[in-house]
């Protein structure tokens, strides 16, 4: 596997169709040939858990960026950091990030872990590494426990985060909304919002009051009219799902002047 991303298709149940099929000597797409019966065994299990998770058709895998003989030294650290193991088998096989339709897999020694973007919770963090400190991504997987994406760790991180980003909205967008129309106050850490307003701590703001919302470095600002920005979260402070509570923001104060219209008709 090399440090780039490996486009895929599979089959609505999770299952994968790069591997080999009796009477076809070579993978269906070059591009997914592993380099021993390890990899390939680890590829089976990953498609078996995205299966059971309904995750859907794959749409693309990450490798550990390779580096010394071999390009093994990087991809067992990688393993052993990640997913907590590294005996004999598990050092063999190599570390993959798989993209799916509803979520994604992290595997490798003998570990597996599956997230689904509609249930998920996904933080930003600065995290130590072997190089310092380093962008990560922690999530949630589908059995509670949290798992830590490095951006250097897979290969290609300026594609794979902000797809995880970009998936964790579209999925869970929807039915934020609904909740909001339902008179839900949603909280996001230190900043909450309903359908008439955001705030944070003792500070908050009516929807028509909001003139823009930025998430800068990580930290979530609004500004009111005639006002100065006003921060009220940051990476440090560890906002869940930060980017639903961007898109949602977004969202509600674009709307709000109609929704107030609305209101006053009825």
């Amino acid at each position: 596997m090399s440090d780039g991303s490996h486009r895929d298709r599979s089959d609505d149940s999770g299952g994968d169709h790069s591997l080999t099929r009796p009477g076809n000597p070579s993978p269906t797409r070059p591009g997914d040939r592993f380099a021993d019966r390890a990899d390939q065994l680890l590829l089976a299990r990953v498609s078996e858990a995205a299966g059971r998770a309904r995750l859907g058709r794959r749409q693309a895998t990450y490798g550990a960026p390779v580096t010394g003989p071999g390009g093994r030294g990087a991809a067992v650290g990688v393993v052993r950091r990640l997913l907590g193991g590294g005996g004999p088998a598990g050092a063999r096989a190599r570390a993959r990030l798989d993209l799916y339709e509803r979520g994604l897999t992290v595997a490798g020694a003998g570990r597996i872990h599956v997230v689904r973007y509609d249930s998920t919770v996904v933080r930003r963090r600065r995290v130590l590494s072997p190089q310092g400190l380093a962008r990560a991504y922690v999530l949630v997987d589908v059995d509670g426990e949290r798992i830590v994406l490095r951006c250097g760790e897979f290969g290609h991180p300026e594609v794979w985060g902000p797809e995880i980003r970009r998936a964790v909205t579209d999925a869970q967008l929807p039915r934020a909304l609904a909740a909001l129309a339902e008179g839900a106050r949603l909280a996001f850490g230190p900043v909450w919002l309903t359908r008439e307003a955001v705030g944070s701590r003792g500070a908050s703001l009516r929807w028509e009051q909001v003139r823009r919302i930025e998430v800068l470095n990580g930290s979530f600002a609004v500004r009111a009219a005639a006002g100065r920005w006003q921060v009220w979260g940051t990476v440090a402070s560890g906002i869940p799902n930060l980017c639903v509570l961007q898109a949602l923001a977004e969202h509600l104060a674009a709307t709000a002047p109609r929704r107030r219209d609305d209101d006053k008709r009825n």
